[in-house]
């Protein structure tokens, strides 16, 4: 019998050491923020990425219109998060660590999707009824210039709307959508240099993009063709192309690993899917809570946040991926502001 009293409480001590290292260590990790842009509420919500708690909402200033926030891009030189008014043709400068407003920088009409290259030289902001592109410097916060459209693709009806720059900085690539051909959409890879297009490509309808530096490809994902279809970065020519349905939503693992998109017209059921960059292959797909599964970004905390848009809707979803399950797995929830839309990590306290 001493013996069996004696074996519980070694058990109970190595409890006692385990648990509470156990509790730590899920409160550890990198820190950060998600930020995410309320499209009918004129706010920000911000999220703790470890905690998943929701810091706080803070308004867009008042402009001539009632603000209408899109997308979000951080940038670290600068300290500063952006985020796309288009109800008022700007961009709207916040501090990353209180969040009060630095400025704000005029753009063009129909402001919408919007990226920073990883250097922090340029931020590229769509405007879709000016059919151009405002680029900003995001360290001094000024315009360094306006690029217009590929005057033929705009001739024929179509609109800039994704865009993203890749790691170097060299070129910027641009989606143009709405045109006059119901089979085809465009990208068009623009140099940051001479701010000029270098090449296009056909791409799938309604396409948005990704990239990462561990390859030189770029995905374009295209909800209304069902493909996912992957370029060389450099020369737009074709790789592959993988059968995803309703692929709309964009977004990288850190370590480049693992492409995600969202099945958005799917209504929840495989609303995520998970592209290995190395095979490009489709690893799984999973199922989210809510419809409308539409932009989503992946912390350094292997962590998965998402959107889901719609003018009542006021989720966000929150997952598990790691680089061993890439997966997702929904692990919570956040309610933040309506018509939740755009959103971005910002690492740090």
């Amino acid at each position: 019998m001493k013996k069996v009293y004696l074996i519980i409480a070694v058990i109970c001590l190595a409890l006692l050491i385990v648990l509470p290292a156990a509790a730590g260590n899920a409160s550890k990790g990198p820190k950060g923020k998600v930020v995410v842009a309320n499209r009918a509420s004129g706010s920000i919500s911000v999220i703790d990425a470890r905690t998943n708690a929701l810091i706080g909402t803070y308004d867009l200033p008042a402009g001539d219109n009632a603000p209408e926030p899109m997308y979000v891009t951080y940038s670290k030189k600068g300290g500063h998060v952006f985020v796309g008014d288009r109800a008022n043709d700007r961009v709207v400068v916040f501090d990353q660590a209180d969040f009060s407003v630095v400025t704000t920088i005029e753009a063009g009409a129909g402001v919408f999707h919007m990226w920073s290259d990883a250097r922090d030289n340029q931020l590229w902001v769509n405007n879709d009824i000016d059919n151009t592109t405002t680029v900003i410097d995001p360290v001094n916060l000024s315009v360094i210039t306006t690029v217009s459209m590929p005057a033929d693709l705009v001739g024929l009806g179509y609109q800039p709307h994704d865009v993203i720059l890749e790691p170097q900085g060299r070129f910027a690539y641009v989606t143009l959508l709405e045109g006059s051909d119901p089979d085809n959409d465009y990208l068009v890879q623009f140099s940051t240099k001479t701010f000029m297009e270098v090449n296009r490509t056909t791409v799938g309808k309604d396409p948005h993009v990704s990239l990462t530096q561990r390859n030189n490809l770029i995905y374009v994902p295209a909800q209304n063709s069902d493909i996912v279809s992957v370029f060389n970065r450099d020369t737009l020519e074709p790789v592959t192309e993988l059968a995803v349905p309703g692929a709309h939503g964009a977004g990288m693992t850190h370590n480049g690993k693992t492409f995600y998109t969202t099945n958005l017209p799917g209504g929840g059921t495989d609303g995520l899917f998970a592209i290995d960059t190395h095979t490009n292959t489709i690893l799984g797909a999973s199922d989210t809570p809510y419809a409308v599964p539409h932009n989503l970004v992946v912390t350094k905390n292997d962590k998965l946040f998402l959107t889901h848009s719609g003018g009542t809707s006021d989720k966000v979803t929150i997952y598990a991926v790691s680089t061993s399950e890439p997966v997702p797995v929904a692990i919570g929830e956040v309610t933040v502001g309506l018509n939740p839309f755009g959103l971005a990590y910002v690492p740090g306290n």
